[in-house]
């Protein structure tokens, strides 16, 4: 997902870059086990007593792992893991990838702070684009407004109803329509879900963020309604645990709104 505030070139945290190390990771695992003298650590790694020295200060002077001496045997000394600042750093590390994997999880609708604008193309615009259009609209309670069509409008799939209807949304009544309808219309995200409609794609005004999300048809699954029904539980799912993750995506975006000049 394009966001700005994730920094596109930025390289990974250097928590990320730190603990990835083979050795390092090994040594924080086991630490996390338990607290640790180094020749312990040489032999569970199976490693060398410089080497396992030597990973051992960078994780210190990370302040991931400290060092006190033994009350037994003042010449030992015992190291241990910092869990809480590794979660702390994980946590950081997630936000770094998308603000839904940051500390405290996907914020709840209720951190959506301005409106925004979304709209939703398939093929037929009577599955999975329709599907994306309900489901925003009620996890964000309308602060988002979702639209949807399609390259080639067909009609909503009895599917499309009854998936729904599953996950307490009434589409019923619900019409298929060409994306040539807003094609006037700005957008802050046009989110693309198949493969075809996003090779037809036009520019919209404003120029919105745009995303795909490769879903396959779920109609396609199956030669009668009841066949594909499956398929359509299966993508009301996907969509529905990509909605979260893009909500939390607009709730960290610097607001901006759909309808001004670019």
């Amino acid at each position: 997902m394009d966001e700005p505030t994730l920094g596109r070139d930025a390289g990974p945290p250097g928590f990320l870059q730190l603990a990835g190390h083979p050795v390092r990771w090994r040594l924080l695992r086991e630490l996390a086990r338990s607290d640790r003298q180094v020749r312990e650590l040489t032999g569970l790694t199976g490693h060398p007593q410089p080497l396992v020295s030597y990973h051992l200060g960078r994780l210190r002077a990370a302040r991931l792992v400290t060092a006190r001496r033994s009350s037994a045997d003042g010449r030992d000394a015992y190291y241990t893991v910092d869990l809480a600042r590794c979660g702390e750093l994980l946590a950081a590390a997630g936000g770094a990838l998308h603000p839904a994997l940051g500390p405290g999880g996907s914020p709840p609708a209720a951190a959506l702070t301005a409106p925004a604008r979304v709209l939703f193309l398939c093929t037929g615009n009577g599955a999975r684009s329709q599907m994306a259009e309900a489901l925003v609209q009620r996890r964000s309670g309308g602060l988002v407004q979702a639209l949807s069509a399609g390259s080639h409008p067909g009609a909503l799939h009895p599917n499309t109803v009854r998936v729904m209807t599953e996950h307490g949304i009434d589409v019923r009544g619900r019409a298929a329509k060409h994306l040539s309808v807003f094609s006037a219309d700005r957008f802050d995200y046009v989110i693309t879900l198949c493969d075809r409609v996003r090779e037809v794609c036009p520019e919209f005004p404003g120029h919105p963020r745009h995303v795909h999300w490769s879903i396959p048809d779920p109609a396609a699954a199956g030669d009668t309604d009841e066949a594909s029904y499956p398929a359509f539980q299966a993508t009301a799912a996907e969509l529905e645990a990509r909605i979260g993750f893009l909500l939390a995506a607009i709730a960290a975006t610097p607001a901006r709104s759909a309808h001004q000049e670019a």
